[in-house]
């Protein structure tokens, strides 16, 4: 296994075979190989300033630790113990905190809503069909936005709001009931009505069930207070320009951490997730959840077909896509966001895992599947493998920089834009409310506008339709917003992302 020269399908036979020896020589050599492939990795790439890796078998962690920068203004270095942000891997924790209440049979993951929800606002021919298990399966074949954009992006919300909303339920355009769509808003929808109902918050419910038990200390959906307490927490990053990245605009708050994506974690808690995905709910040797609890979430609920960079994705369990890597089955979920991306998977079946978190997610993101690939390859004894890396850093290094100019050319393209607001800018500012999105704030800045939602802000550029303008209040994700006149020409309510805001007198 040390020469890592064997043909990939004979060294996945010796793999499963080989005497305790030999998987203690992998398992003391590994780390060392990682730690040069990282630092090598994090240098050519230049875009990421930051990376936290967990792999782990059935015996426990075979290597945690971190590499770079946590944030380039502070130069906090990353350790096993800095918390990255996860995500939408997020999913996979809520979906367990969910299972383990089914399992003692205090909620029906098979029941429609209408049977535990009766008095939610979902419309009635929606709740008698949906189930928990299709909410968390994303074949539900329904979305709901506004619940979605506040938990998630405006952070405008609290549960009275939440539960006022469900009745924004509504069947999605294209894809119906049983068929595969991933969204958030079935993990949200899930977790609104289960709160109504049971008077318990999705933190406090996988802190109960999934976090305590397990041991996951340093992981929490509290964001700002895991910052005020002096924990160090990895900023999301944006490497739009060589040299280095710089601090994304829009970081996550309290008030935007939510079921389907609202976790930071570390290597070493990541390590005891992946521990106990592997070992059916063990840790420690130690029957930490119920045996079988674990392992019915890998299940697939739903087919589909599609691919994510080297991983074939077959079904989706609850909180997992189920595909392959390679020859491999590869349970695995992964997410990003403004600035962050995480990588987390198993294969059961070798019974090897590996959750790789990155503070970059504009140009190299897929940094975090790399690492994880040389992980898996690592020991499956890929022939040459520090070559075939390298060569897989060069294709990074070159979509890195096709998208910095792609990107480059883009603003340049934008800022050549003439103004198409027909009013001056002062004519435009004031606030303008949705009942379903909430407020949108609009704001002399400088010589021109700028635009915000909850912690979202950002300043508006010139847009191509006559009274519009295009605001990136996610980066990198712009959206038009158009502005509607009244009879004398006065801006009297804007559409963003196709809904009306009305202004306020």
């Amino acid at each position: 296994m040390s020469s890592h020269r064997l043909p990939t399908a004979l060294a996945a036979a010796i793999l499963l075979t080989l005497p305790s020896d030999a998987v203690a020589q992998d398992r003391a050599a590994f780390p060392a190989a990682l730690d040069v492939f990282a630092r090598r990795a994090l240098d050519r790439t230049e875009a990421v300033p930051g990376m936290s890796v967990a792999v782990v078998d059935g015996q426990g962690a075979v290597h945690t630790a971190g590499y770079g920068v946590a944030d380039v203004e502070t130069g906090a270095p990353v350790d096993a113990d800095t918390r990255f942000y996860i995500a939408s891997a997020t999913k996979s924790v809520t979906a367990l905190a969910i299972a383990a209440l089914a399992a003692r049979g205090e909620v029906d993951l098979e029941a429609p809503l209408s049977r535990w929800a009766p008095a939610s606002g979902v419309a009635p021919d929606i709740a008698a069909r949906v189930t928990l298990t299709d909410l968390l399966s994303h074949r539900s074949g329904v979305d709901n936005a506004p619940i979605s954009f506040r938990a998630a992006f405006s952070g405008e919300w609290t549960p009275e709001i939440m539960w006022r909303l469900t009745d924004r339920t509504a069947p999605l355009e294209d894809g119906g009931a049983g068929d595969f769509a991933y969204s958030n808003a079935g993990y949200n929808l899930a977790t609104v009505l289960l709160e109504h109902e049971r008077g318990q918050d999705w933190r406090a419910l996988v802190q109960a069930e999934v976090l305590g038990p397990l041991g996951m200390d340093r992981t929490t959906a509290f964001i700002d207070e895991a910052r005020a307490d002096g924990g160090r927490v990895a900023a999301g990053h944006l490497g739009l320009e060589p040299g280095g990245a710089t601090r994304s605009p829009l970081q996550k708050t309290d008030a935007t951490m939510q079921s389907a994506g609202g976790l930071i974690s570390t290597a070493g808690d990541m390590a005891l997730w992946l521990e106990a995905q592997i070992n059916d709910g063990q840790v420690g040797g130690r029957q930490v959840l119920p045996r079988g609890l674990v392992t019915s979430t890998h299940l697939s609920r739903v087919a589909q077909d599609t691919t994510f960079g080297d991983y074939s994705r077959t079904g989706y369990g609850l909180g997992w896509q189920v595909g392959r890597y390679r020859d491999d089955v590869l349970i695995h979920h992964f997410g990003n966001f403004s600035g962050s991306r995480a990588h987390v998977s198993f294969m059961p079946e070798r019974r090897l895992g590996v959750a790789v978190m990155v503070n970059e997610d504009a140009v190299a993101g897929e940094l975090a599947d790399l690492v994880a690939n040389y992980a898996y390859d690592w020991f499956v004894g890929l022939p040459d493998i520090e070559a075939v890396y390298d060569a897989k850093l060069d294709e990074l290094v070159v979509r890195r920089d096709r998208r910095r100019a792609g990107l480059a050319a883009g603003r340049a393209v934008r800022a050549q834009r003439p103004r198409t607001l027909s009013r001056p800018n002062a004519a435009y500012v004031g606030d303008y409310v949705s009942p379903a999105y909430g407020v949108m704030s609009v704001r002399e800045d400088g010589e021109g506008l700028r635009l915000s939602i909850g912690v979202q802000g950002a300043p508006a550029e010139n847009f191509t339709d006559p009274e519009s303008v295009r605001v990136e209040l996610t980066p990198l994700s712009g959206q038009v917003v158009v502005f509607r006149m009244d009879a004398e020409g006065r801006p009297v309510s804007l559409v963003y992302d196709g809904e009306s805001f009305f202004r306020r007198p």
